[in-house]
């Protein structure tokens, strides 16, 4: 388990590390990362030879000062959360029902520090959404094509004196992604490597100038009615992420 150990602690010191400066006292994420970790793996159960089903809901219960300031930072925390819940998953080999939900919620019952988590299996669809992790933002691919560059006219303008006015474009064909130089000053740089146009794999690093762009799909969970669930996540910050599939038995 020592490899593991030391796995899971470095993605906890990851999230905590990306929030240092906003969480200074009371909980701090390390906490709620080692809280979900704990979770996942007291309620994953055998059902099958090949199958080890996890919890993909979870509601992670604060006092009121420590869900102001989580909450405080938009979907930023939740989508690292949701990322390690994903990978611890991945590392112990569980699968999920449904796409993965995490609910921050206010609990007046708990002080501050602490933190308590429910969770449950709920089934559901998974709709999957392509974006790009770029100077701390997260952008949405919502075209076919999103050009990056220095320039205004850009569709996502970085503010890089090193990158062209229009230096590379991603292309979405609704499935797959692709990178393309557009004929740029300093070129570009797929995963460190020198790159004309190439194939775009999921957590890929492009680098233009000095700013990397990391490229994800991420997935989404899907349900009927959306408008309950809408002014929940305005309430209490919820963010809905999918989870990783595994074979049906």
């Amino acid at each position: 388990m020592g490899i593991l150990d030391n796995f899971e602690k470095g993605l906890e010191r990851a999230v905590n590390g990306a929030f240092a400066k906003t969480f200074k006292s009371g909980l701090q994420p390390v906490e709620i990362t080692s809280a979900l970790r704990r979770e996942l793996d007291t309620k994953a159960a055998v059902v099958s030879r090949d199958r080890i089903l996890a919890p993909n809901r979870f509601t992670v219960r604060m006092s009121h000062a420590d869900h102001a300031r989580m909450t405080g930072l938009g979907p930023a925390l939740v989508d690292e959360l949701t990322q390690l819940v994903q990978q611890h998953a991945t590392a112990q080999h569980y699968q999920f029902a449904g796409g993965i939900s995490i609910t921050l919620s206010e609990d007046p019952g708990l002080s501050e520090g602490m933190v308590q988590i429910d969770s449950g299996n709920v089934k559901g669809s998974v709709a999957w959404t392509p974006v790009l992790d770029i100077a701390g933002k997260r952008h949405p691919i919502v075209k076919s094509r999103t050009v990056i560059g220095r320039g205004s006219d850009a569709d996502i303008t970085v503010d890089d004196t090193g990158t062209s006015r229009r230096h590379v474009e991603i292309l979405w064909d609704g499935s797959r992604a692709q990178v393309r130089d557009l004929g740029s000053t300093n070129g570009s740089k797929l995963n460190g490597n020198p790159v004309k146009q190439a194939i775009l794999e999921p957590d890929s690093v492009v680098t233009i100038g000095r700013t990397p762009i990391v490229f994800r799909v991420l997935a989404q969970a899907a349900s009927v009615d959306h408008s309950a669930d809408r002014r929940v996540d305005d309430a209490t910050g919820r963010h809905d992420m999918g989870g990783f599939w595994g074979p049906s038995t």
